[in-house]
């Protein structure tokens, strides 16, 4: 079946988040897909539609065994029915475990520049945040493990949220670099809660590797949040699951979600990720097709027309971390320019942490011709604050 991703769906006056802009912005900000999602979630969400009756509901165990499946199946990770619990969201899930495996002023370790909501996860529930910087060396990320056992020895650091694929970075960490962070984790008595929300939004042929699939100690010592949600442009409907393997750590997570009411669903949203994860499939290798196209037009972009602008190889995700260190070393204040100048709206890479002060974010997730739009916009933008900063030096 032929899939329909270069049709530019207006958005704007639909209430969406990321739309809610002016008439001559351009939004690429927020992990938010401009494509309608596979036409079997729609019929599914329709037919449920049709009935006209919206009251209470549960998760029926169609739901279980389509995520169970999809794990084994493409990640080659079996899951347990008894080691899923629904959950209405990845964020409400992690704010959820903080408060639940933590208590207030300890450390939370995060890997910057990491998913700023992360750091409002832990603020927000009165931990402290514990950054370990990756390394940028070549123009790439890594894990700097010597800085990582330090912070894991102190006492006072209880958590690890691991970002698996990495936002915004779009790094997939292999089974070694995983298995040490499981080991020195298990070691210093800290539990690992690894967000895997990007986890099917990797290059074609490529996979990512479940953190909890690498070791016993990963498996026992971890909660794994997953969800349809950014794969298959759903977040609206607010579906998503809590994977726990061990079983008194799997009571601390029921209980928490359970306690803040965050684990039950909307009518729509198991109908939703059941569809998904049993007959996405095609869909979204076409979709892993055209991302992929997308991000190769925007490094040819790059290089030829904005060198001053570096486009950071990544493995996942369909988001672009632009390295602006040879414009600017303000990369926040480029990115108001941007937006004031040509209406181009993108993230800047200081809510990320780390180094991210030098970087942008830009969602690549949308028609080809809006992405061209987007790159002519950000040669611009570069092109006219080049040249103002030149003019005041």
């Amino acid at each position: 079946m032929n899939y329909d991703f270069d049709t530019c769906i207006e958005r704007r006056y639909t209430h969406s988040l990321k739309w809610d802009v002016a008439e001559n912005e351009l939004p690429m900000w927020v992990a938010d897909m401009d494509f309608a999602t596979a036409p079997e979630i729609c019929q599914a969400v329709q037919e449920r539609a049709a009935h006209g009756i919206y009251g209470y509901t549960y998760i029926p165990e169609a739901w279980y065994e389509a995520v169970g499946d999809w794990w084994e199946r493409y990640h080659s990770f079996p899951i347990r029915r008894d080691w899923l619990i629904f959950c209405t969201g990845v964020i409400p899930a992690i704010s959820s475990m903080v408060r639940k495996l933590t208590t207030p002023n300890e450390n939370v370790l995060v890997q910057t520049p990491v998913y700023n909501i992360f750091f409002n996860s832990i603020i927000n529930n009165g931990c402290r945040v514990l950054e370990n910087p990756l390394r940028y060396r070549g123009g790439q990320y890594e894990m700097d493990f010597e800085d990582l056992e330090e912070k894991l020895k102190d006492p006072q650091t209880t958590l690890m949220i691991l970002c698996n694929p990495h936002n915004p970075v779009g790094k997939i960490w292999d089974r070694e670099t995983l298995a040490r962070v499981g080991e020195l984790c298990q070691k210093y008595y800290v539990r690992v809660l690894s967000d895997e929300i990007h986890c099917d939004l990797t290059a074609p042929g490529r996979d990512y590797i479940p953190f909890a699939s690498v070791s016993e100690a990963c498996r026992r010592n971890s909660v794994t949040c997953i969800a349809p949600t950014k794969t298959f442009n759903l977040a609206g409907l607010q579906t998503a699951a809590v994977v726990a393997a061990d079983e008194n750590l799997r009571h601390k997570v029921n209980r928490g979600l359970n306690t803040d009411e965050v684990a039950e669903p909307n009518v729509f949203a198991a109908e939703a990720a059941i569809a998904a994860f049993m007959k996405g499939r095609p869909w979204l290798l076409a979709l892993r097709e055209y991302v992929q196209g997308n991000k190769e037009r925007a490094k040819e972009f790059l290089e030829k027309e904005l060198p001053s602008l570096y486009l950071v190889p990544s493995e996942a995700t369909y988001l672009l971390w632009i390295d602006c260190g040879r414009l600017t070393e303000d990369a926040e204040r480029f990115c108001r320019f941007l937006r004031e100048r040509t209406g181009l709206y993108v993230s800047a890479g200081s809510q990320y942490g780390g180094n991210g002060r030098q970087f942008l974010r830009m969602n690549a997730a949308c028609p080809r011709a809006r992405l061209e739009d987007g790159l002519k916009r950000l040669k611009q933008g570069a092109e006219e604050y080049a040249k103002q900063e030149g003019t005041k030096e």
